[in-house]
């Protein structure tokens, strides 16, 4: 028995067994206790159990789940009942008086046939085995299951944890890349960002290794990032910024909004004040409306951009099954993306 619920499953079959035997007794097929009817019964218990587990252990695993082997199977099963029917019928034709007597309401005694008998244990016997059979394909299968849902999760976790490790460094490729221009520039802002950068690493890191994180903590990284990339122009990033509705008290998988403020920085323009980038978070307890628009830029391409928003993409359909909507406008001008979450 593989768990405690294949476990449960056979203690209440047997007690069910039990209690009919006892409930047989007590209604009056025999009034006797002596030693011979002790006996039979016990032996018959013990026939019972070997036949329920010889099919559940050795013939079930051995002739159909690992050889395939049905017509064998079917004769084995077919012989197990005979054996174990003729040897009750021999015990019973030994002590009639124990196992073939019966009484009815009336107080009528009357002995069975022998062949009513064998036709009984017959019946009795093949209920044995096709329970064993029933179980044993249950317990399989819900064990099975459990494997199934264990090796689904597992692999869902070393994908998630894939992605992330993608992420990560694509993220600080794109950082050190804006660092290295305000350093080639001898940008007094040089220090700045690269302080700015550190406290966004730490969050990396440190805190989004967590499943969920709050949703203000998030919010605070993607302005952080905001801040980072607004010290690499002289008159700061054209930039709007707009948060509404409440950001505590909700959680959220982190890391999964900065690949779309990301992309935008990347690819588009983002020293136009008169057509900045557009970042809007509407938030409320239960929904997370998150949207990134900018201006396309004809001279800002990479070959590798698309990783960070196939990533992204990858990460929701993993963690918000059926609780996500992604729209992703590419017009001749403009690059927009929208973010719906169910938190």
């Amino acid at each position: 028995m593989k768990n405690k619920g294949a476990i449960i499953i056979h203690s209440i079959f047997w007690g069910i067994i039990l209690l009919l035997a006892v409930a047989g007794i007590l209604l009056g097929n025999t009034k006797t206790t002596t030693k011979d009817y002790v006996f039979s019964y016990g032996l018959f218990s013990v026939l019972n159990l070997s036949m329920f587990y010889i099919n559940y252990i050795i013939l079930i695993p051995e002739l159909i789940q690992k050889r395939k082997k049905y017509w064998l199977y079917v004769l084995s099963f077919i012989l197990i009942i005979l054996i174990c029917v003729l040897v009750k019928t021999v015990i019973s034709a030994l002590y009639p008086e124990d196992m073939l007597k019966t009484i009815n309401r009336k107080n009528e005694v009357h002995y069975m046939s022998i062949n009513e008998y064998a036709v009984i244990s017959t019946f009795f016997s093949g209920f044995i085995l096709v329970s064993s059979c029933i179980i044993k394909f249950s317990v399989d299968w819900f064990s099975n299951e459990s494997v199934q849902r264990n090796l689904e999760s597992e692999k869902k976790d070393m994908e998630l944890q894939f992605l992330k490790s993608q992420l990560n460094p694509h993220f600080l490729f794109n950082s050190l890349n804006n660092i290295y221009s305000l350093a080639y520039q001898k940008s007094d802002k040089t220090a700045d960002a690269i302080l700015k950068l550190s406290e966004i690493m730490r969050y990396m890191i440190y805190e989004s290794n967590d499943s969920w994180v709050a949703l203000s903590k998030e919010v605070e990284y993607v302005q952080s990032y905001i801040e980072l990339h607004k010290l690499r122009f002289k008159d700061g990033a054209a930039v709007q910024f707009t948060l509404n509705g409440e950001i505590d008290g909700q959680q959220i998988v982190p890391l999964i909004l900065i690949s779309f403020v990301e992309n935008a920085f990347k690819h588009g323009v983002a020293n136009d004040h008169e057509d900045p980038i557009k970042i809007n978070i509407i938030a409320n307890q239960k929904i997370l409306h998150f949207s990134v628009s900018n201006k396309k830029s004809k001279t800002n391409k990479d070959a590798m951009g698309g990783v960070g928003l196939n990533n992204v993409e990858r990460r929701l359909q993993l963690l918000y099954p059926n609780r996500y909507k992604l729209n992703i406008v590419n017009s001749a001008t403009h690059y927009t993306t929208e973010l719906m979450l169910d938190l």
